[in-house]
């Protein structure tokens, strides 16, 4: 299947980011710690040069621990700031902290002027990476719309978080044209791309054709369904009717099925699944290891 999706709510908000980020002191990005480098969106990228940016592996409770800290290292490696969290928790101190940090020299800048200095912060993120709802948790109140589901931020909100902090809540951005489709699917699958604009019955079936080697036991353990050995359609069916998804007539109901393993996906009771690994290898790992300790010993130029 192809996958393609970039409703023209996006292009306004693409517009309306780049005229404010000028205005901002940093940037907070939200990641999906279940694909990560699907969350990084190259148009947002786009937006981060030249600002500090902390970057937030959101939904954290929803992947290993182990696989979470290789992109940590990653992130190290790439000289990246970052902090993991559960948005939906109500402490996110470590964030606030962390955005305090980022732009800590312009603030003793500012003091040793004897002046104050309000931090504006945009957020940003690819939609339901869960902007809004650490948003709210990081507020302790619930002001910015959230939903389980891409597109209910549609415009920007400008919220205040303490005397010394404005946050810009921003509407969820995917890319203009999916160049790869495999980043296309995981986005899919994390629920960045409405199920009305797909065709969920195929989706559902390449996400468990992609999990035949992943994780099969996830299928086996929730549904009581090998899939390791079968076609994905086969498996698709052989869920249906185990679950007893019918319709009027005893036929399956493949969009009922379909819904049901993407759902239970989204929701983490498939268990603890990472869709993107940090290396694709232990040789990329010791490269960007090497490639690190390189930039932090190269003389500055005079």
């Amino acid at each position: 299947m192809y996958i393609q999706w970039f409703p023209g709510h996006m292009t306004k908000a693409v517009r309306m980011m780049k005229d404010n980020v000028a205005i901002c002191d940093a940037l907070i990005y939200v990641v999906d710690s279940r694909a990560v480098l699907s969350s990084i969106n190259p148009v947002l990228e786009e937006l981060t040069l030249g600002k500090p940016v902390l970057y937030v592996f959101n939904k954290s409770d929803l992947v290993q621990d182990r696989e979470l800290k290789d992109w940590c290292a990653r992130f190290d490696m790439e000289g990246r700031r970052y902090v993991t969290t559960v948005g939906t928790v109500a402490e996110q101190k470590h964030i606030i902290e962390g955005i305090k940090s980022l732009v800590a020299p312009m603030l003793l800048k500012y003091s040793q002027k004897g002046a104050t200095k309000s931090i504006r912060v945009m957020v940003i993120g690819v939609p339901n990476s869960g902007k809004s709802t650490l948003i709210n948790s990081m507020r302790k109140k619930a002001s910015a719309q959230t939903g389980d589901r891409p597109g209910v931020t549609k415009g920007k909100q400008w919220l205040s978080l303490d005397k010394q902090i404005d946050l810009l809540d921003t509407p969820g951005t995917l890319w203009g044209k999916f160049e790869n489709q495999e980043i296309a699917r995981h986005l899919a699958y994390i629920g960045s791309i409405k199920d009305d604009v797909l065709d969920v019955e195929g989706l559902a079936v390449e996400f468990i054709n992609e999990f035949k080697e992943k994780a099969p036991s996830a299928f086996l353990d929730r549904y009581g369904v090998d899939i390791a050995n079968i076609d994905a359609h086969e498996a698709f069916l052989k869920i249906a009717e185990k679950r007893g998804f019918k319709i009027k007539g005893g036929e399956i109901d493949y969009n009922r099925c379909a819904k049901t393993i993407l759902d239970d996906f989204r929701k983490g009771k498939l268990g603890k699944i990472m869709l993107e690994k940090a290396f694709d290898d232990k040789e990329e790992k010791s490269r960007l290891v090497i490639k690190r300790k390189e930039s932090e010993t190269k003389p500055l130029d005079k």
